[in-house]
């Protein structure tokens, strides 16, 4: 077992923490790795994130970390409690491989997270012999990360379409981003309605959606009076022009007339031809985008 303890001081080491020891379970299926703070170190306030005197120790607490070998392995660590003069409280230490009341690592939650884009949330939680709840919890903590840190940036070009995800007409909206050097969901909204359309406009805020240029959409109604006839909408963007269900623009049309600014733009979204987003949003990302919904909606 020395030779973990190696491994981990190599690829997640943790400033102010020692691995103390690692050993097998009573039961010999998962391994326990004993953590302590390291000798002359300081407790941190999780809510100042500033160091604080110690006040006492709380029981040992188990964090589930990312599985070695095929065996489950967990972090086994007695949590402080600081005096904290900041706060005038006394709290719960903060803890690098922590988050909160979480039992999950972030280590482990941005694995299963990493996997769960690749693999359904019940299959990654069967392969790494975990629940689907803890797959949930993991994907909410990475997807909430991103969001809070997330940089919108210049969008010059969206597109907005709509998907079924269960039956009685249960619809999603989804808004991406299609510059030609960048292309990425963006939002995701419950039903397909002027009110959910016009949510994306409000997360993104005035200064982001006046720089958009052109909107991708097929002929529905609501995302049609968004674009134009709302007058909140009127005077973020102006009348912006619609690409509906844009087709490719072939070499003799190139010949037959020259490319204004629209027939560029319906140029370079060309593939979107079928009537919206359905090459961009392939099962796979329709699938993620059903998954994250119930987070981004509440983002």
């Amino acid at each position: 077992m020395l030779q973990l303890i190696t491994i981990l001081n190599r690829c997640h080491r943790f400033p102010g923490f020692v691995y103390h020891q690692a050993r097998f379970s009573s039961d010999h299926k998962s391994i326990e790795i004993a953590v302590r703070p390291r000798k002359g170190s300081r407790a941190v306030c999780s809510r100042c994130h500033q160091p604080a005197a110690g006040y006492d120790q709380l029981s040992e607490r188990r964090f589930e970390f990312i599985p070695f070998w095929g065996f489950l392995v967990f972090l086994l660590y007695s949590m402080r409690r600081v005096d904290c003069r900041r706060c005038e409280a006394v709290i719960v230490e903060e803890v690098p491989w922590g988050d909160g009341k979480r039992t999950l690592t972030r280590a482990y939650m941005l694995f299963l997270a990493r996997w769960a884009r690749r693999l359904s949330w019940k299959e990654t939680a069967e392969a790494f012999r975990t629940s689907w709840e803890k797959v949930f919890d993991a994907v909410e903590h990475v997807v909430t990360f991103g969001l809070e840190h997330r940089k919108l940036g210049a969008i010059d070009a969206i597109g907005v379409d709509e998907i079924q995800y269960a039956k009685g007409h249960k619809y999603l909206t989804l808004v991406y981003q299609i510059d030609l050097d960048a292309t990425r969901l963006l939002w995701v909204g419950k039903e397909r309605t002027i009110e959910s359309f016009r949510g994306f406009f409000t997360t993104i805020g005035d200064e982001v959606a006046s720089k958009i240029v052109f909107v991708c959409s097929d002929m529905w109604e609501p995302y049609l009076k968004v674009n134009g006839e709302e007058p909140i909408m009127r005077r973020k963007l102006g009348r912006v022009p619609v690409i509906a269900r844009a087709r490719p623009v072939s070499p003799r049309d190139n010949k037959a007339a020259p490319q204004s600014e629209s027939s560029h733009a319906i140029n370079s979204t060309s593939r979107f031809q079928r009537g919206g987003l359905e090459d961009l949003a392939a099962p796979s990302t329709f699938s993620r985008a059903l998954r994250l919904a119930s987070i981004l909606a509440r983002a």
